[in-house]
């Protein structure tokens, strides 16, 4: 891990790309995993976007340009990206989580796109015990060869959960008895004064845009991270490293 360094981001290998249409469901039907599909903003798609749904797999219309960027010949406006990463449901990580006796501790991203922050949250979630990553549809950065690189291989050892709304995956928690966190500057209690020792669900949000407001009032309660001197903002894979090392020092 001392070694790592970040290489800038490329284009997925031909090995890991489906195109044309019959391929592309052929794929969905065997239950091959994929992080993505691609498809032309114009165009009938009806029955790859039917069966990705039903196989909870994401699907983004995009313009020619992105397609022609993937360099396949035979694509006829549609490429799906094999998964590196097998997604687990969450209700079944935190049944399991539970049945093993332990305090549940996930950990949701909203709107996080780069990629070196997911694998720098990926690295210290791991270490510091999060049961599950729980990642949106839309609206994060791919989990790809760069994604697992950049977290060293964190993500291919983290249980990631991939839903389609984070509304969901909230509801989903406190049925559960999980109490919401949301990371915030500011927030009214200091991450300091939180218990961590009962189950929680943390949630940060993007440097630029923070926690969506749909996500804030299913918060159950929304703290900061206590500074010396007064700054703009901390970077979000630092911020969480300093929360979930405080759920540590209570916990352990």
């Amino acid at each position: 891990m001392n070694n790592f360094k970040y290489k800038k981001q490329q284009r997925p290998r031909k090995k890991f790309l489906i195109s044309g249409k019959a391929d592309i469901l052929n794929a969905l039907n065997k239950g091959t995993e994929l992080e993505r599909i691609y498809i032309l903003n114009q165009g009938n798609f009806d029955s790859i976007k039917e069966v990705a749904a039903l196989k909870d797999v994401p699907v983004h219309k995009v313009p020619a340009e992105k397609l022609k960027s993937f360099n396949v010949d035979f694509q006829e406006g549609c490429i799906a990206l094999k998964s590196k990463i097998h997604y687990q449901d969450l209700q079944n990580v935190i049944s399991w989580v539970v049945e093993k006796g332990e305090v549940p501790l996930i950990l949701i991203l909203d709107g996080i796109t780069d990629i070196r922050n997911i694998g720098g949250i990926a690295r210290t979630a791991y270490c510091c015990g999060v049961h599950a990553l729980v990642i949106p549809h839309k609206g994060v950065g791919i989990l790809n060869d760069d994604a697992i690189h950049a977290s060293a291989g964190a993500l291919e050892l983290l249980t990631v959960c991939r839903v389609k709304q984070l509304e969901d995956a909230i509801e989903l928690c406190k049925l559960n008895g999980i109490q919401i966190l949301a990371s915030e500057m500011t927030g009214k209690n200091s991450l300091f004064d939180l218990d961590l020792k009962s189950p929680a669900a943390i949630i940060m949000g993007s440097e630029d845009e923070g926690i969506r407001q749909d996500l804030y009032k299913n918060a159950d309660n929304i703290f900061y991270i206590p500074m010396k001197n007064n700054f703009e903002s901390l970077n979000v894979s630092a911020a969480t490293a300093m929360i979930l090392y405080e759920v540590m020092k209570q916990r352990f």
